[in-house]
């Protein structure tokens, strides 16, 4: 159920003064590190504070010094509240440890963490975000040498150690800034400058540059705001303007989410209902976010308004397919609950899909390789082959921005051309509150389980996969369910090439089979 105050500014401060008071001083017992599917975040407090920080560095440090690993960590953060805290405490503690830092002084994006790794100029990285989640959260990350997040044989043994500095506080080797600083363990690098002019290899800045339209950027308060700036001075884009340069980690001038709560997500209508209303209005052609750490991204136009993830991939997916294929890529990577209309589309530019579990770790080794030509997920997360290893929201806004500058049509409407060739599919996700006993029934269904289910809404069971949920594939739909690994809803996805109608039965027997 949507919160009545959806879409609204919030009216009730967040305490930030109570909020720092719990990363130093939890009032509850501090959870063990538990790395999802990409890092280790909670609520400030007992769900993440100092000694998360510390203990999880002191995990790297362990490891690196471990497996020789040489070479300097890129330690940064987005523009959350304890960010550029959390840094510096890791950069105390991998210094501790005789380890080299670059600690950047400006807010770091997620993508540009990846950027660093894979130009060789660190080795690995420590970033603190909780991406697009509320203030209250905070989190950290680590990328190895690939760039892109850990996999689970990195994660399972950072949180091994930490867990075990988490008990043992007084074995955490620690130093301060200025005597870091003094043995030449800590540089202060630019970030801005590599990753601008790079970018110009990937998106096509000058026909944006002289394109008839006008196109707006907005930060949402995070780390693409400087980054935007150089962009739009660099390649002298004078018609792009950046139309919020605010910055307050209560992040109060967001509108609300659907759930009433702040929530940073540029894929959702309601915190991005100004950017929309400034399309919608005439204004401008094109308007463009990211969320804090621009790891998303959002974009809505003048005639389509707010632009669904899955279709702004199928349109970026056909435009790469024509405009920036090579020999080398053979594939395009989606996860399992984005939409199948992509399969249409590869099949057509004789690529083929790779489908993997939720995590943009599953896309690194094909990015790395140029063999994904695009990998893309339905949260509104995407790279390109080439490029970074992580999510970049800010690839994402420019090459959709290049895309109407050189097709000279909204995005909207080459998604419904797309529709016109392979068919318009109708998708949906639904959360759904359960209880524990709920989730942990639904864990025990898996493809053996469902062996004898031969027809859902009408349509023959092709396949059923039990990898990250469990998704049944039908003859012209599919339909997911996954248990959240942090909150009591089971999130039920579903998506049919044959109207809304068939949609509504799918959701209706989907749940039927799961016992929902």
């Amino acid at each position: 159920m949507t919160d009545k105050n959806a879409g609204k500014l919030p009216t009730q401060s967040i305490d930030l003064k109570m909020l720092e008071t719990e990363f130093y001083n939890p009032s509850s017992q501090p959870a063990k590190v538990k790395f999802g599917t990409s890092g280790h975040r909670g609520a400030l407090g007992s769900g993440f504070c100092a000694l998360h920080a510390k203990a999880i560095a002191q995990a790297v440090a362990k490891m690196h010094l471990e497996e020789n690993i040489k070479g300097k960590v890129l330690v940064g953060g987005d523009t959350r509240l304890m960010s550029k805290v959390t840094a510096e405490l890791c950069a105390c503690v991998l210094a501790g440890n005789g380890i080299e830092v670059s600690l950047p002084s400006i807010p770091v994006p997620t993508p540009v963490f990846s950027f660093e790794i894979l130009s060789k100029r660190v080795v690995a990285c420590l970033n603190g975000t909780a991406s697009h989640n509320p203030p209250q959260d905070m989190g950290l990350k680590y990328n190895p040498s690939t760039g892109g997040p850990a996999d689970s044989s990195i994660t399972s043994k950072i949180e091994k150690y930490a867990n075990y500095f988490m008990q043992n506080e007084s074995e955490i080797k620690f130093i301060s800034l200025d005597e870091a600083k003094k043995r030449g363990l800590i540089d202060v690098p630019d970030i801005i400058g590599n990753y601008v002019k790079a970018l110009g290899d990937k998106i096509d800045f000058k026909v944006i540059k002289t394109a008839a339209l006008k196109a707006a950027l907005h930060p949402m308060g995070g780390t693409s705001l400087p980054f935007f700036k150089a962009i739009k001075e660099y390649y002298k884009l004078d018609n792009v303007e950046i139309v919020s340069e605010l910055q307050n980690p209560s992040f109060n001038f967001i509108p609300l989410d659907h759930d009433g709560k702040t929530r940073m997500d540029p894929s959702s209508k309601y915190p991005m209902s100004p950017l929309i209303d400034l399309a919608l209005s005439g204004k401008y052609d094109f308007a463009g976010a990211c969320d804090p750490d621009a790891d998303r991204f959002g974009a809505a136009t003048s005639k389509g308004g707010l632009l669904s993830p899955n279709h702004a991939l199928c349109v970026m997916l056909n435009y790469l397919a024509d405009n920036k294929k090579t020999s080398k890529t053979t594939a395009v990577g989606r996860t399992i609950g984005t939409t199948h209309l992509i399969d249409k589309i590869a099949a057509a530019k004789g690529l083929r899909v790779d489908e993997v579990n939720v995590g943009f770790k599953y896309f690194v080794q094909g990015l790395l390789s140029g063999e994904l030509l695009m990998a893309g997920e339905e949260s509104a997360g995407m790279s390109a082959a080439d490029w970074v290893t992580e999510k970049d929201g800010m690839l994402a806004v420019f090459l959709l921005l290049e895309i109407m500058s050189n097709t000279g049509q909204d995005i909207a409407g080459l998604y419904k051309q797309l529709t016109e060739l392979y068919g318009s599919p109708v998708y949906t996700r639904v959360d759904m509150p359960v209880t524990e006993e709920v989730k942990a029934k639904l864990k025990g269904f898996n493809k053996e389980s469902l062996a004898g289910l031969k027809e859902v809404a009408g349509e023959k069971v092709l396949n059923v996969r039990d990898t990250d949920g469990v998704k049944v594939y039908l003859e012209d739909s599919w339909f997911l369910v996954r248990p959240s690994g942090t909150e009591a809803i089971v999130k039920f996805y579903a998506e049919t090439f044959k109207g809304e109608e068939h949609l509504h039965k799918i959701l209706e027997e989907g749940r039927k089979v799961f016992g929902l």
